[in-house]
């Protein structure tokens, strides 16, 4: 696929299995979808550290648990 900044940034689609991100994320929750987002693209995007994805995944997660009780 060629790279679409916009529409089909490589860090969502360099994926080995060749899926992108989106084709997976779309049939989450939001709060979940998100955190699949950051952990797909760990270590991918230029000028971002690994581990601030991770503590966006973990952020998403973790309002997707409170979301989830709120509602229990």
């Amino acid at each position: 696929m060629k790279n679409d900044a916009v529409n089909h940034p490589e860090h969502y689609t360099s994926h080995p299995s060749g899926v992108e991100c989106i084709q997976v994320t779309e049939h989450m929750t939001f709060n979940a979808g998100n955190a699949i987002k950051y952990l797909w693209r760990n270590g991918l995007k230029d000028g971002q550290p690994a581990v601030q994805d991770l503590r966006k995944a973990a952020w998403y997660i973790e309002r997707e648990i409170q979301r989830i009780e709120r509602s229990a």
